[in-house]
């Protein structure tokens, strides 16, 4: 986990920019040592969101599975 101060962001955005592209990880922002945001590679939050969709599809599947909808082996 990759926690940086709001000040780090301000200061140096493109260093930021720059651990997060080649991290492929979040960096946690803080203000005053308390969670404020998160800042991610723009590619990464896209796999993210591909990830969540896909379950989100497949949950929704199960769903309809247990209530009756007719599935294929």
């Amino acid at each position: 986990m990759i926690i940086k101060p709001s000040s780090a962001l301000r200061n140096n955005y493109s260093g930021i920019s720059i651990l997060a592209k080649q991290t492929q990880e979040p960096v946690y922002i803080t203000v005053n040592g308390e969670g404020d945001g998160v800042f991610m590679d723009m590619e990464a939050f896209e796999r993210r969101e591909q990830l969540l969709n896909l379950r989100a599809q497949v949950l929704q599947a199960e769903e309809d599975r247990l209530h009756g909808a007719k599935t294929m082996s």
